[in-house]
């Protein structure tokens, strides 16, 4: 090649997208049951870590709505925010109708919670369900309407049992009216990217067609949606609950006084998101292909969040029964040998932690990386973690956490291939 034949790296995205509105229909009916629901005692209860029992129906509503935004608002802080709390179907459809107008050709997010209505049924193509004026009776949303209403790009996010009887209806070619909607991979012209994208559809759910959200009061109801906004209380939670043995001693409940800011890696806190967006990253880029990693992890910085944490919603989903969907569909990650590293570093902050009897008392000078070798499921993990290696270089001056550098890589290595690609190219393409 000459030098005015510059090698464009293939990675390398040439669009990029952005989310630029979230419409969250929370179909809640707190105090009241569905039909089809039956719960035990004790059961789940929390939404979005609040108890709606502490306070009046109408209060704890617009108490878990605020809080839901605020969630979604950390992983994209400039999108506009609508929320439709216990709907009527015309309300969803006001809602829907009025973010597509303001997202125009940008990407919409379309979050439901339908844990105070009925299951999602596969009829007419596929229902949601909504409520009447009057609150007596519950109304159905077909997804071929909502669809419409919603255009194109967007992203659903489903919390409710029996959440995958829908996808077919969510990724057909074809609306309730009949107007045609071609599915991307149909439309091969990269001359157009906006007819593309119009019809493009990501959908995340919690359970398959058959399966019932997890009832288990360790954790909140609405579990998945806390996984995909809250990911590292919900995972220092679940990984206490699941080594009773080497957690001895530590409350569930205390895993939410872990000192520090996400955002400030300086601390246990910010060190563990670093890594737990590590460790996400690398399997991702371990077990997909390069072209849907890109779509997924690259183009849009809050569907990349999401993925990244419904890796985790799967992980924890599949330990308590059920089996989270996405479309596009990825492959089984659960079981991935990189989730032992995540392990490893929440073991090591909480037993260190707890050994400072500083769960409840902020330190914010402790970093995981300087704590002793610990145990995972009995395995001896030396004193290393992998990391983004965009920020093993960074800091400005002397940082305690960036030592040893190639060391951490070598070692990483030696894992086997898992890691090598995450390492080698990161920080090129971030």
């Amino acid at each position: 090649f000459g030098e005015s034949d510059p090698v464009l790296p293939t990675w390398r995205l040439r669009e990029r997208m952005k989310t630029t509105a979230v419409a969250l229909c929370l179909c809640l009916n707190i105090g009241t049951d569905p039909p089809d629901v039956s719960r035990p005692e004790p059961c789940a209860r929390r939404q979005c870590w609040l108890d709606p029992a502490r306070s009046s129906r109408a209060k704890a509503r617009e108490a878990i709505g605020l809080r839901l935004e605020e969630q979604y608002g950390r992983w994209q802080q400039r999108a506009k925010y609508r929320k439709a709390l216990d709907p009527t179907v015309a309300e969803v459809r006001t809602l829907a109708a009025g973010m597509r107008r303001h997202a125009r050709n940008e990407r919409l997010l379309f979050h439901y919670n339908g844990h105070g209505v009925p299951r999602p049924t596969p009829n007419e193509g596929g229902e949601l369900w909504a409520f009447d004026g009057n609150y007596t009776q519950y109304i159905p949303l077909p997804v071929a309407e909502l669809r419409s209403w919603l255009g194109g790009p967007t992203v659903v996010v489903l919390d409710c049992s029996h959440a995958a009887a829908t996808l077919p209806a969510w990724i057909r070619g074809k609306t309730g009216t009949g107007t045609s909607h071609p599915h991307q991979h149909q439309i091969q012209s990269p001359d157009k990217v906006q007819s593309r994208h119009a019809h493009e559809t990501i959908v995340l759910c919690p359970t398959g067609p058959t399966e019932l959200l997890p009832q288990n009061p360790a954790y909140p109801a609405d579990i998945f949606t806390s996984c995909l906004t809250t990911p590292i209380p919900i995972a220092l939670r679940w990984f206490v609950l699941q080594n009773p043995i080497s957690m001895m001693g530590i409350d569930p409940e205390h895993v939410d006084s872990v000192p520090g800011k996400m955002n400030d890696r300086k601390t246990p806190l910010g060190e563990l998101n670093w890594i737990f967006t590590a460790v996400t990253d690398s399997i991702a880029w371990n077990v997909l292909p390069g072209p849907l990693f890109q779509r997924l992890f690259r183009q849009d910085l809050l569907v990349a969040s999401l993925f990244r944490n419904f890796l985790l919603a799967e992980r924890v989903l599949q330990s308590l029964g059920c089996t989270p969907v996405s479309y596009p569909s990825l492959p089984p990650t659960a079981n991935h040998p990189l989730w032992q590293a995540w392990d490893w570093a929440v073991e090591t902050c909480l037993s260190a932690l707890l050994a400072k009897d500083d769960l409840d008392t902020p330190d914010e000078t402790m970093s995981v990386e300087t704590q002793p070798h610990r145990t995972v499921n009995g395995i001896i993990k030396p004193d290393w973690m992998p990391r983004n290696a965009k920020g093993m270089g960074t800091g400005g001056g002397p940082n305690i956490h960036n030592t040893r550098p190639d060391g951490m890589m070598a070692r990483a290595a030696s894992l086997g291939n898992v890691t090598i690609p995450f390492f080698c190219r990161t920080a090129d393409r971030l």
